[in-house]
């Protein structure tokens, strides 16, 4: 991937040295801490140890947390970054107060300094807290990292912290993936069901290897502000008459690595959407997938009569995805303001005359910057409108057009809040058909 960083080695913020902040006493009656010592929080929900962290971007950040508890009872504590509870986890038994463990947690972080409190949430507070390792990568855009929107206001972390479970039948990850609390679901095989999986908050779904995930099912992410859900390294499949899937008034979800197919049918509607964004959903990154022999692909605001829900809203990332003949809606964008489309490769989308990769319409907002067209009837359409609906907003920077209709211009676009890096649209080809789809992470 071109634009993949080495990743830092991780930097130690020791619980007894300042800047850390230790409600509690700092101890060293127990043996096997690093440094001079370890926070031992008082044994009440008010007992915290707090470390303040530097990184160098924003993004995910790897954090070990080195503890030690001595009792048979697990701690549970809250997760807090710089002022916001991002997921809750729990400090199990390690068998002696001289016994210690580690537990690797992922967290959205700014660019320069964080704070990182752990807060218990009984009266039996924390464990002993000997440090905290903490890594990211070294740029904007670390290998396999978030970027964009899935990134603001709390990130994304999906199961990060809760428990890691293997399913291998389509009725094992339908109960895994509606179960409440976090947990990163392992999926092993190409699973065949039916209906909607109602995925709950707090998931991370991953395929094992490069040929596992999900067919004839819509995976369905609603109704959850954050729904904090990281879908990854799976194959999906198109579903007749139906999304395979579907974000409706949801929040905080990264696709990520994922293989999306189905079959060119006569009939447009054959399938409904590989992946369509609704009613007001919000921070959402779609990075490095492989979506192709689609028709309807990626739908975001289903009408053109519900501005009051969406505007404001519908704030969603696409980079470095491959678009093979998916001949429309890559994507289709109502009323979100600021749609960010970048370093994506755009291929064959020429079905027919009205085939086209990007539009913007009913007054949404997109930037749209180094994407490569080769062999597209019409890279974006804005001024013009498209169908019944009215022109919408798009800027378009250093994107390259190879036997393909032009992108279409019109007024301007909000700025962006996160920090990421733009390839130069010469390698995005090249970057994408290596990078990009399951079995790639």
């Amino acid at each position: 991937m071109a634009s993949s960083t080495a990743q830092a080695a991780p930097t130690r913020y020791e619980a007894e040295t300042s800047p850390a902040v230790c409600s509690g006493t700092i101890d060293s009656n127990w043996s096997g801490y690093s440094g001079s010592g370890f926070c031992n929080g008082a044994n009440a929900t008010s007992g915290y140890a707090q470390l303040t962290v530097n990184a160098s971007v924003s993004g995910t950040a790897t954090l070990g947390v080195r503890f030690a508890n001595g009792t048979t009872t697990a701690r549970p504590a809250s997760l807090v970054v710089n002022g916001s509870a991002v997921q809750a986890l729990s400090f199990e038994g390690t068998g002696a107060w001289s016994s210690w463990a580690t537990k690797t947690l992922s967290v959205p972080v700014n660019a320069g300094s964080n704070t990182i409190r752990l807060s218990p949430t009984t009266a039996n507070g924390l464990p002993n807290i000997d440090y905290l390792d903490f890594e990211i990568g070294g740029g904007s855009q670390p290998p396999g990292g978030i970027v964009g929107w899935a990134t603001q206001a709390g990130g994304t972390t999906g199961g990060a912290g809760g428990a890691t479970v293997t399913v291998s039948s389509f009725a094992d990850f339908r109960t895994q993936a509606q179960a409440s609390g976090a947990r990163t679901i392992l999926v092993n095989g190409m699973l065949s069901g039916s209906g909607t999986v109602e995925i709950s908050a707090n998931k991370t779904i991953r395929g094992v290897g490069a040929n596992s995930g999900i067919s004839g099912t819509t995976l369905n992410i609603e109704d959850m502000r954050p729904a904090n859900v990281i879908i990854q390294n799976m194959n999906i499949r198109g579903v007749r008459g139906n999304d395979a899937i579907q974000i409706e008034s949801a929040t905080h979800v990264w696709i990520d690595h994922n293989t999306m197919s189905s079959t060119i049918e006569n009939d447009p509607d054959f399938y409904d959407g590989m992946l369509d964004i609704t009613h007001g959903a919000d921070y959402i990154t779609v990075s490095w997938n492989v979506i192709r022999d689609h028709w309807k692909t990626s739908l975001v605001g289903h009408s053109d009569g519900n501005a009051s829900e969406d505007r404001g809203h519908l704030r969603v990332t696409y980079h470095h995805n491959w678009f093979n003949r998916t001949f429309e809606r890559g994507p289709r964008v109502r009323f979100g303001e600021t749609v960010h489309v970048f370093n994506n490769y755009y291929s064959n989308v020429n079905h027919n005359s009205a085939s086209y990769a990007i539009a913007s319409l009913m007054d949404a907002g997109l930037l749209v910057e180094g994407n490569a067209f080769e062999n597209v009837q019409q890279a974006c359409w804005s001024a013009s409108g498209y169908g019944e609906s009215d022109p919408g907003r798009l800027v378009a920077r250093n994107n390259s057009l190879t036997n393909s209709g032009p992108c279409e211009t019109n007024g301007t676009v909000a700025p962006l809040p996160y920090n990421y890096t733009a390839d130069n649209v010469s390698t995005v080809k090249s970057s994408v058909t290596s990078g990009a789809g399951a079995g790639k992470l």
